[in-house]
């Protein structure tokens, strides 16, 4: 089941600016989608597992990598932020253009994005937020499963996602877009938790 919608209307990046900062949104295509709930505990413990090797391994290089909430503006083509009708806020985002960052976030696609699923979010993630990525050109996502214990790796080729490689949460991966990083699972002390493994 995809998530909610605020509602039926399409909306831009303006309006998005004035909406109440205690709600969550999405735009993608214009379409508005209501965030899910703050994720678990052991859905944050892997997002902070993966930041903390994608950080050491960027320190000192020119890319940057951020965690949600951070806001990922994708235009369709050089219109204004205003008219922008996609804006969506990754797991983790990593970017080595300085010139796509400003204090509202990321303009542009970014070099990587990672999302780490949970119920909730599991099936617009990788339905129509991934289409979003691909649509803008983002060059690699990663989509993590942590009940499956797997990760799934889509690499954009001729300006679409070909058949993802998946691999379990074991051993190590590296990140082709960004060749200097590269996630080792078997050094993350939650890596593929959930609440029923407690």
């Amino acid at each position: 089941m995809g998530l909610p919608l605020r509602d039926s209307r399409k909306h831009t990046y303006s309006e998005y600016l004035t909406w109440p900062e205690d709600v969550r949104y999405e735009l993608i295509g214009g379409e508005a989608f209501l965030m899910a709930p703050a994720p678990s505990v052991d859905h944050q413990r892997l997002v902070g597992d993966i930041f903390r090797q994608i950080a050491d391994a960027l320190d000192g290089h020119r890319c940057e990598v951020f965690v949600a909430p951070f806001d990922v503006r994708l235009p369709e083509a050089d219109e204004a932020d205003d008219a922008i009708d996609t804006v969506v806020q990754p797991d983790l985002t990593v970017v080595c253009d300085p010139g796509k960052i400003d204090r509202r976030g990321c303009r542009g696609a970014p070099d990587w994005v990672i999302e780490v699923l949970s119920p909730a979010t599991a099936a617009h993630d990788q339905t129509v937020k991934l289409s979003a990525y691909e649509r803008a050109g983002v060059p690699e996502c990663w989509v993590v499963h942590p009940t499956d214990r797997t990760v799934t790796v889509y690499r954009l080729t001729d300006g679409a996602y070909g058949r993802p490689d998946i691999s379990e949460l074991a051993g190590t991966l590296p990140c082709r877009s960004v060749g200097i990083v590269t996630i080792d699972w078997d050094r993350m002390p939650h890596r593929g938790e959930t609440d029923a493994d407690h």
